[in-house]
């Protein structure tokens, strides 16, 4: 079998769409159907079912995908150790981080860039976690308290959340008032947020939720500043804010340890160890305002 036929059934099997699959391919979704189609001939067997919730693997064809998965594996980790012998500072980095990370220090990002002209920076700040092993990225920056045992990198700090609402809500409900007399506002129940819901009956019972939002750079830049209701935010952007207060104490509950990691093939490429020490400098001096112990100044998109 051809190894690109292999990743044709792998994206199938991730993605469920032949669309979904092509783009993550770079291929249009015709390609796709046929290269998977030439394939189950080949072997004489089903790969796929076709069901309203996309393609399913048939029994034969989740044989098919754990064998691709294992040369995938193989395939990549020796494309990682001949990448880790590249001693030149020039080429692509692709980078995966959270939004809020990027929103609050572009100015990092872009002495990178200044500094490593000939490195061709990507940042990806999708809500879906990029995979390492898959070369979705080649380092992440990563908010986490438990990252993957099978990473290499350091960790830089941590990330404080508090609860925070609008000077104009503030001054509806009154100062001092309990986070049970706010309005919230929630993410979408289709979101694993549950836990939130928990902390909130906890610590404000009887608070009553007005609205939730799927997108967190609206609930951020929007919602709360507009009197909404309230959430939690990062300290080191909400608190520089003059129309944001924190209406709670910090609260552990609210804190992320900031990591950047790689695999342990990459640690020795040229590109990752200069983007790795460069973040870890830019960043480490914001422990303060990371941390929530210290007011910076307010990025416009807030």
């Amino acid at each position: 079998m051809d190894w690109n036929d292999l990743r044709y059934v792998l994206a199938i099997s991730r993605d469920r769409t032949l669309l979904s699959a092509a783009a993550k391919l770079g291929v249009a979704h015709t390609t796709v159907s046929r290269r998977v189609k030439a394939l189950e001939d080949q072997l004489r067997v089903r790969l796929f079912d076709r069901t309203p919730d996309g393609f399913i693997p048939t029994a034969a064809g989740e044989d098919l995908v754990a064998a691709a998965e294992r040369m995938e594996d193989q395939v990549l980790a020796a494309e990682g150790r001949v990448l880790g012998r590249d001693a030149r500072l020039r080429g692509a980095l692709r980078v995966s981080t959270a939004d809020i990370l990027f929103q609050g220090f572009p100015d990092a990002f872009a002495s990178f860039i200044a500094r490593y002209p000939s490195i061709h920076l990507t940042v990806a700040t999708s809500s879906e976690p990029a995979s390492l092993t898959r070369r979705e990225a080649d380092t992440v920056l990563r908010l986490s308290n438990a990252p993957p045992e099978h990473f290499v990198g350091r960790r830089i700090g941590h990330v404080q959340f508090a609860v925070y609402a609008s000077g104009e809500l503030v001054e509806q409900v009154g100062e001092g008032a309990p986070l049970s007399a706010y309005p919230w506002i929630g993410w979408d129940e289709r979101q694993d947020f549950r836990w939130f819901d928990q902390w909130l009956a906890s610590n404000a019972p009887g608070a009553k939720t007005v609205f939730r939002l799927d997108n967190n750079t609206l609930l951020r830049g929007h919602a709360i500043r507009a009197g909404m209701g309230a959430q939690i935010l990062p300290c080191f952007l909400a608190d520089p804010d003059p129309d944001l207060q924190r209406i709670a104490p910090l609260d552990d509950t609210f804190r992320l340890d900031l990591w950047l990691l790689t695999l342990a093939e990459l640690r020795a490429n040229s590109r990752v160890r200069a983007f790795m020490g460069h973040m870890a400098d830019a960043l480490g001096a914001h422990r303060d305002a990371l941390a929530g112990r210290r007011v910076g100044t307010v990025p416009s998109d807030i």
